[in-house]
């Protein structure tokens, strides 16, 4: 126990020194701005420049300046020609004062908030965007910080396109949801089936016929869904939604994943038991003692403190992959589905008490279950060094070790299973039951079907799980050879590339082979530790029909959001649309994604000409192969 406690509080140590130090900054510029585009009179449009000054804080007028004073704001528009602009820049009456120090010269200057505007006239039809730089000052009445100069851009003739980006994330996240509460579903029907809580079914029932009732045992179910909802709210407050999207690509947090994972796995192994301090549930169980709502609310809270050696690893489990892979409320709903499944048979034998009969008794059975979860985490735990492997690139756990170790935690498995492994203090016997033998064959099928994976199969049915396919100790000499033998040369160029095909991880480099080569970009973001990243490569670029077009029609650039490569210090700064340090090369192709496209998911795919112009409406994760197919089609089509 000591140990553990150990491990706990150390794990908490490297979680703390993980955080990034930009996560709850405060932004040091006391002026932000927006742009954005609109309809003006006839055939012109207005592009508004909105800049929100912090109180206390002023920027100056573009006119009528001091000499050798406080620089006045200005405005150089890109030239394009797609649009072209019609007059100068408005803004809004200013305020002034007389600056003492600068020969009681009046100062022109705007606080709170300051609008700008300039109006365009499209040269063409289709959509474009409007880039600008601003140059600014910002002062208080006691300084001036040095002059800032900030790149901004917005799009017009898009906002279909950019309505339809934001629904398909949008069903991203209900499916990711939707598979959050199955998974909380099953696990609470697991957790049913530990002999902490299996054993708890036949005399809470049984308080609940005699006293109560069905009535008794709705209130006590509803406590249990309260009790474990509020658990998942309480993750999510605590970390905040930026917090929960940063952890699946944070390495050092995927390693006290693992680490967790992974004490989980030997306590339902036999190794240990975890509990909760003896307190906690002397006090509970007084508590529901008392009797009324309150009473029964604590038996609730009594029944969780006491399976928690049964139920912790499982809920553990939970709030990581809800954490992680879901929206806000993603670790709320999968604790929603957990408890639910959890309390289903309270009210059920409560209100049909003969079914009771029917229940299989306690035994060694339970404990067997235990031993199966265990293995199960085991194999979980793997996934999250992987993710910490990848995002550091240290060459750990490559492909064919990843899989080596599943062949054996799964072969180890089938034969407890058999009987012919034994674990912890429970009855066997020397017959195995059919049960036991089909599920045998089944885990052991899993097994084979895996060892082709160490000499390259794709291995679909573990896609997402496994590290990717060019992650590995030795290479396919044979595979991603090109018909261009440029390529080979070409800057940038890199081998570490899904399905062996060639690509950049770089945007200008990918974008100066692409006007080269005369072929259209794939944009694709991507992450090291992105389960469905992994999912589309493995299963959908693994296609003909798809590896082909990605083969031969197009430039492909993947951006590793997670790339933990620091950047040169001339390259590091503060974000302009999130405020946040861009330090990293991860940080660098995240906020590349954020600015110019709206969104922060992955996998993401766009399209794109030589000159960087989105040819279609980008996809998110899309399974489907002959969609996928038809999107690639699309920007073919569209750059020819």
């Amino acid at each position: 126990m000591h140990l553990f406690k150990r491990a706990f509080f150390f794990a908490l140590a490297l979680l703390w020194l993980s955080i990034p130090e930009s996560f709850g900054q405060v932004q040091q510029d006391p002026v932000q701005w927006k742009m954005a585009i609109e309809k003006g009179i006839g055939d012109t449009l207005i592009v508004t420049l909105k800049a929100n000054i912090a109180e206390g804080w002023h920027i100056n007028s573009q006119f009528d300046a001091i000499p050798d004073g406080p620089l006045p704001t200005v405005f150089d528009f890109k030239k394009s020609n797609q649009y072209s602009l019609v007059g100068s820049i408005t803004e809004p009456k200013p305020l002034s004062k007389v600056e003492e120090s600068y020969g009681n010269l009046l100062l022109y200057y705007f606080e709170k908030e300051a609008v700008f505007r300039q109006k365009i006239l499209p040269e063409t039809s289709k959509g474009f965007t409007v880039g600008a730089t601003i140059s600014y000052m910002s002062c208080s009445s006691t300084m001036c910080l040095p002059p800032e100069t900030l790149e901004i851009s917005a799009s017009y003739g898009m906002e279909s396109g950019a309505v339809a980006i934001n629904q398909a994330n949008a069903e991203l996240k209900e499916s990711n949801v939707g598979w959050i509460f199955a998974g909380g579903f099953i696990g609470g029907l697991l957790a049913l089936l530990t002999p902490c809580v299996f054993s708890m079914i036949p005399l809470t029932v049984a308080y609940f016929t005699k006293n109560g009732g069905i009535r008794k045992a709705v209130i006590y179910a509803v406590s249990i869904i309260v009790l474990y909802v509020t658990l998942g709210l309480a993750i999510t407050l605590a970390l905040g939604p930026d917090a929960l999207n940063a952890l699946a690509s944070n390495g050092i947090v995927n390693l006290i994943f693992f680490v967790v994972f992974a004490v989980f796995a030997l306590s339902f192994l036999g190794a240990f038991e975890i509990s909760l301090p003896s307190g906690w549930l002397n006090r509970s169980d007084r508590l529901a003692g008392q009797g009324g709502w309150i009473g029964l609310f604590f038996m609730a809270l009594t029944l969780a403190l006491v399976s928690f050696s049964c139920t912790g690893p499982i809920v553990g489990s939970l709030l990581v992959e809800a954490a992680v892979n879901g929206s806000i409320l993603g670790p709320a709903i999968g604790m929603f589905g957990f408890a639910l499944a959890l309390s289903i048979p309270f009210m059920l034998f409560a209100a049909f008490p003969g079914m009771l009969k029917k229940l299989p008794r306690s035994g060694s059975w339970l404990g067997k279950v235990k031993v199966i979860l265990g293995f199960l985490e085991l194999a979980l735990a793997l996934k999250f060094l992987s993710n910490f492997d990848l995002v550091y690139q240290l060459g750990l756990l490559p492909r064919e070790l990843f899989i080596a170790l599943w062949v054996v935690i799964f072969s180890l498995l089938g034969l407890y299973l058999l009987g012919k492994l034994r674990l912890g203090d429970y009855d066997y016997s020397d017959r195995t039951p059919v049960s036991g033998l089909v599920s045998a064959v089944v885990i052991f099928g899993f097994a084979v079907y895996l060892i082709p994976g160490l000499w390259g199969a794709p291995l679909k049915l573990a896609s997402g799980f496994l590290p990717p396919s060019f992650y590995k100790e030795w290479i396919q000499e044979t595979a991603g050879k090109t018909a261009n033998a440029t390529i080979e040369t070409a800057q940038g160029h890199s081998r570490s590339c899904p399905q062996g095909l060639n690509c950049f991880h770089d945007y200008e480099e990918g974008l100066a082979y692409a006007k080269i080569q005369d072929k259209p970009i794939l944009l694709d973001f991507t992450g090291w530790s992105c389960v469905n990243c992994r999912k589309m490569e493995d299963n959908v670029w693994s296609e003909p029909q798809v590896r082909e077009k990605l083969h031969s029609d197009y430039v492909l650039i993947s951006l590793y959001v997670d790339d933990r490569t620091p950047l040169p210090k001339e390259e590091q700064r503060v974000s302009a649309t999130t405020g946040k340090k861009i330090t990293t090369v991860g940080n660098k192709w995240s906020d590349f994604q954020t600015t110019n496209f709206r969104t922060n998911s992955q996998p993401y795919y766009v399209v794109l000409d030589t000159k960087g112009k989105v040819l279609n409406r980008p996809v998110a994760y899309e399974p489907n192969v002959q969609r996928y197919a038809a999107f690639l089609q699309e920007g073919i089509d569209a750059f020819e």
